[in-house]
């Protein structure tokens, strides 16, 4: 057992639940003041209840040895319950425990990612409901392609042993996994009454510049964590991480500029986003100045992506579309081109004399990601749109979601004091 490598993934670990507050504040703060509490609610109820799933199949669809070798998904009985995995293996360089815990909340961060497209119009309880039936058919299996390595008589996922292609931290099983199912959700749910007509406008800027500076802090423990040791390996991750992250701000800020005329807080956190993205699958492949490169193209084409839903007509809400899919195809295929030999992962693309191989196998992992997670959600959000309903009720939607599905409201002004009280006298005696 490495003392040191165990420190850092339960350090990395509390960094990404840190995420959590993070994504939820990120996405609050860019909804109207109706819906901040339900936008908050969804990101909580979703990594609740992935949570749980984790705990009794998900750990080992995702990392159980492949079901007839196939690389698809994983025994779900291997693990059932999480059995096995608390027992002490001193020949285990990490406990499976911490890992376990670590990887639970990439599931549980991943769908909740999705609900940020949907804003303001789908039912709680529609959207508990997709988000278990969401995990388990479409982030298990995806995962398991991704993320599972082949062991000592275990065969792991198709995408990373079979194929070959590199994804270190999720840019496929993550950020295209969740933007495609954003997509189809979008298509399937419909428009926001009034969309374009001043219901996109965030109602509280520091919330979303505070989230988002949460999500970068985290994303270091989500990246660097990733290496699964306290190593060069992490150390790289993590200034690669924090490399292309400014990059992609200074691509995002330069596109609004030539754009519209100005530059703005929100485009600087959708930009730091957007190149945390963007590097995530290539932060162990690529050097230092890969990762200013990887940033800034990451940050120009999100940016110029997002207006997309304009030309197309579809209510990505808060861009997850426009940054989650199309940030982590900028960076699953940029690490084709950019990827060296002297970074963690070891392999040279196209600029380093690597040819167009490991290109093709990166567009090949990350379409057939993207092609499976659109179409099983599109096909579930048809059945349960059938069934239970996914959209509120139009009077829901106007008057806000916050008082209808919660019963509360996220600021009580109506019934906050305007002036202190004058205390009563105390009586003598």
């Amino acid at each position: 057992m490495d003392t040191g490598s165990t420190a850092w993934m339960l350090a990395s670990t509390a960094l990404v639940c840190l995420m959590v507050p993070g994504l939820a504040l990120f996405y609050g703060g860019m909804v109207a003041a109706k819906s901040v509490l339900n936008m908050i609610m969804m990101t909580f109820g979703a990594v609740a209840l992935v949570g749980c799933i984790w705990v009794v199949y998900g750990y080992s669809a995702s990392f159980g040895d492949s079901m007839g070798g196939a690389g698809i998904l994983g025994d779900v009985t291997e693990y059932f319950g999480l059995s096995g995995v608390i027992k002490d293996d001193p020949k285990a360089t990490i406990p499976l425990s911490v890992f376990a815990a670590f990887q639970a909340l990439f599931a549980a961060l991943t769908a909740a990612l999705i609900c940020g497209a949907i804003s303001d119009r789908i039912k709680f309880g529609a959207w508990m409901a997709f988000t278990g039936i969401w995990v388990t058919l479409v982030y298990l299996p995806v995962a398991h392609w991704v993320f599972a390595f082949d062991g000592d008589d275990v065969v792991g996922g198709w995408i990373v042993n079979e194929l070959g292609a590199i994804d270190f931290a999720g840019g496929t099983a993550v950020h295209i996994n969740a933007g495609a199912a954003a997509l189809a959700m979008i298509l399937v749910l419909g428009k926001r009454i009034g969309w374009q007509k001043g219901t996109e406008r965030p109602h509280n800027m520091p919330l979303v510049m505070l989230g988002a500076g949460l999500l970068w802090f985290g994303w270091f423990g989500f990246n660097g964590g990733s290496a699964l040791t306290s190593s060069n390996a992490a150390s790289v991750v993590v200034l690669n991480t924090f490399t292309a992250t400014c990059s992609a701000m200074l691509g995002w800020l330069l596109v609004e500029k030539l754009r519209d005329g100005h530059s703005t807080s929100l485009g600087t956190a959708s930009g730091a986003i957007a190149g945390l993205v963007a590097i995530t699958p290539a932060c162990g492949a690529v050097s230092p100045v890969g990762a200013l490169v990887l940033g800034a193209v990451g940050g120009a084409v999100c940016a110029l992506a997002v207006g997309l839903k304009y030309k197309f007509g579809y209510d990505d809400s808060l861009d997850v579309v426009g940054i989650h899919l199309v940030g982590g195809l900028t960076g699953t295929l940029l690490i084709g081109i950019l990827a060296t030999s002297d970074a963690p992962n070891g392999v040279d693309g196209l600029l380093y004399g690597g040819g167009l191989s490991l290109l093709g196998k990166q567009a090949v992992g990350a379409l057939a990601v993207l092609a499976y997670s659109f179409g099983v959600t599109w096909l579930i959000a048809k059945v349960l749109d059938k069934t239970m309903g996914l959209r509120v009720r139009p009077e829901v939607e106007q008057e806000g979601v916050d008082v209808h599905l919660h019963a509360e409201n996220a600021y009580d002004l109506a019934h906050s004091p305007t002036t202190v009280p004058t205390p009563e006298p105390v009586a003598a005696g």
